[in-house]
């Protein structure tokens, strides 16, 4: 199977592809003990359920508009950036946060030394007329050179090279990850949404649960997932472990992980358009609450009325519309625990992009798989 877990017809995906090197079973690699949890899905979902929540209840307005952090991504990075594009498309970069303290150490396990990580990153493409997205997912494990970074404390950071992609943000927070994600495709980014551990798990309850299919079992204690083969209704802390695990599915990967949080982001979204006009004020209001607490935006974004604004213009977007991929990589030679950019087919991926256009089949073949496309189904 290529990188792409859940992609559109005219992207390459098949239970029984492998990448480069793995073996019969697919088994090439070995859990690396507990890797931090992917809670990148909630974020885009935070933003469609404030359009909801908001309509109808000026009165709040001011407590919404207050539960919303942002960051001034622009001021940190000054005019030294890839060019807006022109034709109305943009560019979106959805992270998930793995602070461990506090509430989101219960959740995650780990240290609690109030430090926060990135795990999984998601470029959102939205193509001229919001009706369909691309979405890229950046393996936390993929090695890069890092640009030179600027931290929130103003403390500046040299570049480094052949370092782990999510070590941006533990370097410099959002606008490090920013900025390495357009240093990485030459793609400005025109916004940034993130989502938080709590966050993700309450949105989830919230909504009343998100159903899934899996067509196998998948047990994973550290994650503490135990799913019999068949449809499911997930409740936040059984979504938060699906989205988590790695060590239940295909090959033990973080690829792996990436195809299921894909395949879970499609039925989230399915899920929020049930959410209608005909759903009890309070439930509304609880939604826009968790929402708005739950995710970090650009400063752009950081009010109530424009992340309305933003999230109606992306309410014609459903799961079918949805194309998704992984960044194009293979597996390191020297340390089967990382994965390296596969340049050329990863340039395919930029151009398609930088053009508004469709991301061609040949991004994605041959390029390394976790093998679990297929295993969550919307």
């Amino acid at each position: 199977m290529s990188a792409d877990s859940t992609a559109e017809p005219d992207i390459p995906g098949g239970p029984d592809s492998r990448g480069p090197g793995q073996g019969d079973k697919g088994r090439r690699r070995k859990p690396r003990g507990k890797g931090r949890k992917g809670l990148v899905v909630a974020a885009w979902t935070a933003a469609g359920v404030v359009v909801l929540g908001g309509t109808g209840l000026g009165y709040v307005y001011f407590k919404l508009n207050g539960n919303i952090d942002s960051v001034d991504i622009d001021q940190a990075l000054g005019t030294q950036r890839p060019a807006k594009a022109d034709d109305g498309s943009q560019n979106i970069l959805v992270l998930g946060s793995d602070t461990r303290a506090g509430g989101n150490r219960e959740l995650g396990g780990g240290a609690d030394d109030g430090s926060a990580r990135s795990d999984t990153a998601m470029i959102v493409h939205v193509h001229e007329g919001r009706k369909k997205a691309s979405v890229v997912s950046i393996p936390r494990d993929t090695l890069i050179d890092r640009p030179a970074c600027t931290d929130p404390d103003g403390t500046t950071h040299d570049a480094a090279s052949n370092v782990m992609f999510n070590s941006a943000y533990s370097t410099g927070g959002a606008a490090c990850a920013v900025k390495t994600v357009e240093d990485l495709s030459g793609i400005r980014m025109d916004h940034y949404l993130e989502v938080d551990f709590r966050g993700f798990q309450k949105l989830i309850d919230e909504l009343g649960g998100v159903t899934v299919t899996t067509t196998e079992d998948i047990r994973d204690p550290e994650s503490h997932l135990d799913l019999e083969q068949g449809t499911h209704r997930l409740n936040g802390e059984q979504a938060l472990g699906l989205v988590r695990t790695r060590h239940g599915v295909g090959d033990g990967s973080d690829l792996g992980r990436i195809q299921l949080q894909q395949a879970f982001l499609k039925a989230l979204v399915e899920e929020v358009k049930h959410v209608g006009l005909f759903t009890g004020p309070k439930k509304l209001y609880n939604l826009a609450d968790t929402a708005t607490r739950a995710v970090t935006t650009d400063s752009e974004l950081g009010s109530v009325n424009s992340l309305m604004s933003f999230a109606s213009g992306l309410k014609g977007i459903s799961a079918s519309n949805m194309t998704m991929v992984t960044m194009p990589v293979q597996y390191d030679t020297a340390d089967a625990n990382r994965v390296v950019l596969d340049e050329s087919k990863a340039e395919l991926v930029w151009t398609a992009l930088k053009n508004d256009r469709p991301i061609p089949r040949s991004a994605t073949e041959g390029t390394a798989t976790g093998e679990a496309g297929g295993v969550v189904r919307p």
